[in-house]
């Protein structure tokens, strides 16, 4: 059955994956390298993906889901090309963050953990950008924006979209 989930990766997917693993000598002990790095060329650790490596490891498949729901960077959905993340982190939270949060759903029309239809955003949240100053904080790609209001919401969104 892994054999057939693996199919529905292209094969220049699955190839790469495995250099990946083979580039790290295939030892389990940089499975969270591998993954990171996996994720850097894929955009997300697909079921598929984490079987392959765990083939290639030669670990089971749960360990390396457990690895990947574990730590907050990995993601096994697609995220957006402009990935948004509000802060949640009490500064944050209590100088506004969550009527940026409401505004950005309503504007996108997506819920958090959700991708926009056109691929152009997803929405996340986090604890804690360590720009406490600034708060309310978004990022979006690399960026941060500070000291947003709702009212912000829109135009930022447009520039960034374009």
């Amino acid at each position: 059955m892994a054999k057939a989930k693996e199919n529905k990766l292209a094969c220049n997917v699955v190839q790469q994956v495995e250099a990946i693993c083979d580039k790290f000598g295939n030892q389990p002990g940089e499975l969270i390298t591998i993954l990171h790095e996996t994720q850097g060329m894929y955009g997300y650790l697909p079921e598929e993906i984490q079987r392959i490596i765990a083939r290639k490891l030669g670990i089971p498949a749960s360990k390396v889901y457990g690895v990947v729901t574990f730590y907050s960077f990995f993601t096994m959905t697609p995220k957006g090309r402009h990935p948004i993340s509000v802060c949640l982190g009490t500064a944050c939270y209590v100088r506004g963050s969550e009527p940026l949060l409401e505004e950005i759903k309503r504007t996108l029309g997506i819920d958090v953990g959700q991708t926009t239809p056109d691929g152009k955003f997803s929405l996340d949240c986090l604890r804690c950008v360590g720009a406490c100053g600034l708060a309310p904080v978004v990022t979006i790609g690399d960026k941060v924006y500070g000291r947003l209001q709702p009212k912000d919401i829109k135009k930022i969104l447009e520039e960034v979209g374009d």
